[in-house]
């Protein structure tokens, strides 16, 4: 999941990479940090990290409030996350490129390799104490962008849950990408603040949750760390739109392992099997 889909993209990301660095003054060491399909590259730099993605060129530009630029200037100090120093953005051919300076984290993410886990990372209880609390000030933030809309959720239920889509969406400020691959052990830090801004309540949570349901004990810490949100309808609603969401991944051919699991879990919420999945696209 997280390497190049091929050397052309190794190749295009690392002249990238090497792009970024020069034009920052930034000399690079280590090994490369690869994202979804190469999407992304990053490396160590001292005490920085140099992060660098790319997207198709007409989607050229930050928006403001959103990314991680956006995340520096609205949500609290008191969310850990990397701090971000520096930016540099280019266009090339039929990419557009955005590179960030970040802090260079030493203390390990918890499942580098995969969104999901399989075994118990064995977090102590003041790391679960600190999500809460990073997510309860999230919560309380500023958002700009609507991640998992409406439109999305009414298209999705349905496909992929096979109930229909719930007539209101209570929305909190969320991280909306919040899996093991973007959380740090101790110290905690919350990684990839890309899909950040308006979430379903109980998303991110739900999202945490589906990602751990081949470690029972970690999925029941989850509900008990947040009992207070999944246990209420509207957290009931989110929890659903992430299982909707990772049963469409699914569906592009995603989490074999991890599907049986999901399909439980969303018809212990519905009392409704959910559609065998199969390949599809619902667009966001």
């Amino acid at each position: 999941m997280n390497s190049p889909v091929n050397e052309e993209v190794r190749a295009l990301m690392e002249a990238a990479h090497d792009r970024a660095a020069k034009a920052l003054g930034l000399t690079c060491t280590g090994p490369p940090a690869w994202g979804f399909l190469g999407v992304t590259l990053g490396r160590r730099a001292g005490d920085r990290w140099l992060r660098v993605s790319r997207t198709a060129r007409r989607n050229a530009g930050r928006k403001a409030g959103e990314g991680i630029v956006g995340a520096s200037e609205l949500v609290p100090d008191g969310v850990p996350r990397p701090h971000l120093y520096a930016v540099h953005d280019w266009t090339d051919g039929e990419w557009a490129f955005e590179s960030e300076v970040l802090d260079y984290l030493t203390q390990p993410i918890v499942s580098p390799d995969r969104a999901d886990i399989d075994h118990d990372p064995g977090l102590p209880d003041e790391w679960w104490a600190d999500l809460r609390h990073a997510l309860a000030l999230l919560a309380e933030a500023e958002g700009v962008k609507t991640t998992v809309r409406d439109g999305w959720i009414e298209r999705a239920f349905p496909q992929f849950l096979g109930i229909p889509a719930p007539a209101t969406v209570e929305r909190v400020t969320g991280h909306g990408d919040l899996h093991w691959g973007n959380l740090t052990a101790t110290p905690l830090c919350l990684l990839d603040w890309e899909r950040w801004g308006r979430v379903p309540f109980g998303y991110d949570a739900g999202l945490l949750h589906a990602n751990s349901l081949l470690v029972p004990d970690v999925a029941a810490r989850i509900r008990k760390e947040f009992a207070p949100i999944l246990a209420t309808p509207a957290g009931r609603t989110g929890e659903l739109a992430a299982l909707a969401e990772m049963l469409q991944a699914v569906a592009r051919g995603w989490y074999p392992d991890l599907t049986p699991h999901l399909v439980a879990r969303a018809e212990a919420l519905t009392g409704v099997r959910p559609p065998v999945p199969v390949h599809s696209e619902v667009s966001a």
